[in-house]
């Protein structure tokens, strides 16, 4: 009597993790020398399908390991260990300028692997899976609180660690687009920061204005996190990302309230159309296409660490790099200077392994124009640049906001 074969069985380690954390993924039980093809499919919060897919071939003992085995083809090639989430695209037949965001960070996002027999690119739902696993991939870590945030005339939401505290701060400013995003907020506090995310683009307390959003604004967001009780409150630092790095850089460099222990910018630029409130500075946006207020970085008293994707088709982020490095040359202060340039990738450096968008739709705050708008930047080193700058932004922050002695130590997540 013929031996019956044995099922192939997929192997993920962990099956739950941090949405930066790794995992292991092999297949047993195939046949030698066996072509297949390894697929993931993600349901996002909007309702929309994403996927990628790897084309490998089993070894001599019916094995595939996709930390040392290379990727033949499909959304990614070559070793690449987690190419499955970071080269992630909509589904065909899908909306266009799409883009993979986590609105509810206090749930999963959950990601089903499944492998299938040969080498496909299409037509994934009308196949039987050989095998398949789900794994649940979280902003949020076990015992993270979120607290929403409406005092002091602000809006956002803050993630406080576990513990009692005092914790180091980040106050995190995302771009143009306006509305109120977490997930990175969530992370960070995962890894031992107090975070608050500001909506500051259509805070939901003004009824969507940005008239009123100023210096002022900015300060009572700082003031809130430096007043909070879990808060070291002069452990306090600044993330801005596009837009968010400009009003970062020009906090730290007028305001005489808010003195950050450091700033972290990523593809932004140090320049600002107008002074005045964000309804004045994007009535100016949508007149002229150049930008003529520069911050004077040479009076910036913390260090700053700046992201640049190589191929930003967004922000001159490269040239404002240059430019910042030249000016602080001048003034004396580029010790206080990192410049993290990545060549390949492109405006929308996002936590690791989140997937590349190079372009996507785009509604300009306060209107409701609305268009698609090209970041930039290639996969595969879009997707080493987002894994890369996120640990060397991890080490920063340790590095500035908790190498006093007096401040709890990050707990292991």
């Amino acid at each position: 009597m013929t031996e019956k074969a044995a099922t192939p069985l997929l192997l993920l380690h962990p099956s739950r993790g941090l949405i930066d954390e790794k995992f292991s993924l092999m297949v047993q039980n195939l046949s030698q020398i066996q072509e297949i093809t390894l697929h993931a499919l993600i349901h996002s919060d909007d309702g929309d399908y994403w996927e990628a897919f790897g084309h490998y071939v089993s070894d001599a003992t019916g094995l595939v390991n996709v930390a040392n085995d290379s990727s033949l083809g499909g959304t990614y090639d070559g070793v690449k260990p987690m190419g499955l989430l970071w080269s992630m695209r909509p589904v065909p037949g899908s909306r266009i300028g799409l883009r993979l965001r986590k609105k509810e960070v206090h749930t999963p996002m959950l990601v089903h692997i499944s492998v299938y027999r040969g080498h496909m690119s299409q037509g994934f739902k009308e196949q039987v899976a050989l095998a398949s696993v789900v794994t649940e991939r979280w902003y949020m870590s076990p015992g993270v609180r979120r607290v929403d945030i409406t005092e002091g005339g602000i809006t956002g939401t803050l993630f406080l660690p576990p513990g009692p505290g005092p914790f180091p701060a980040l106050l995190d400013l995302w771009g143009g687009g306006g509305g109120l995003v977490e997930y990175r907020s969530a992370l960070l506090s995962s890894h031992g920061f107090v975070s608050l995310a500001l909506e500051y683009m259509t805070p939901r307390t003004s009824g969507g204005s940005t008239s009123h959003v100023g210096n002022e604004y900015f300060e009572a967001a700082f003031t809130v996190l430096k007043q909070h009780p879990q808060v070291c409150g002069d452990r306090i630092a600044i993330l801005g990302l596009s837009f968010g790095t400009s009003v970062a850089l020009g906090m730290a460099v007028y305001s005489t309230v808010i003195q950050p222990r450091c700033l972290v910018c990523v593809s932004g630029s140090h320049v600002q159309p107008v002074k005045g409130s964000l309804s004045d500075v994007f009535s100016e946006i949508n007149k002229y296409v150049y930008y003529h207020v520069f911050k004077d970085v040479g009076q910036l008293k913390c260090p700053v660490l700046m992201i640049v994707g190589e191929d930003d088709q967004n922000w001159p982020a490269t040239e404002s790099a240059e430019d910042m490095k030249q000016m602080m040359e001048k003034a004396g202060n580029s010790h206080l200077l990192t410049t993290l340039s990545y060549p390949g990738a492109g405006h929308l450096i996002e936590p690791p392994y989140s997937p590349h968008i190079r372009a996507s739709n785009f509604m300009v705050a306060g209107t409701r124009q609305k268009f698609v708008v090209l970041w930039g930047g290639e996969t595969a080193p879009h997707g080493y640049a987002q894994e890369d700058s996120w640990k060397k932004t991890l080490s920063f922050l340790e590095e500035h906001l908790y190498r006093s002695t007096e401040v709890t130590s990050p707990s292991n997540l």
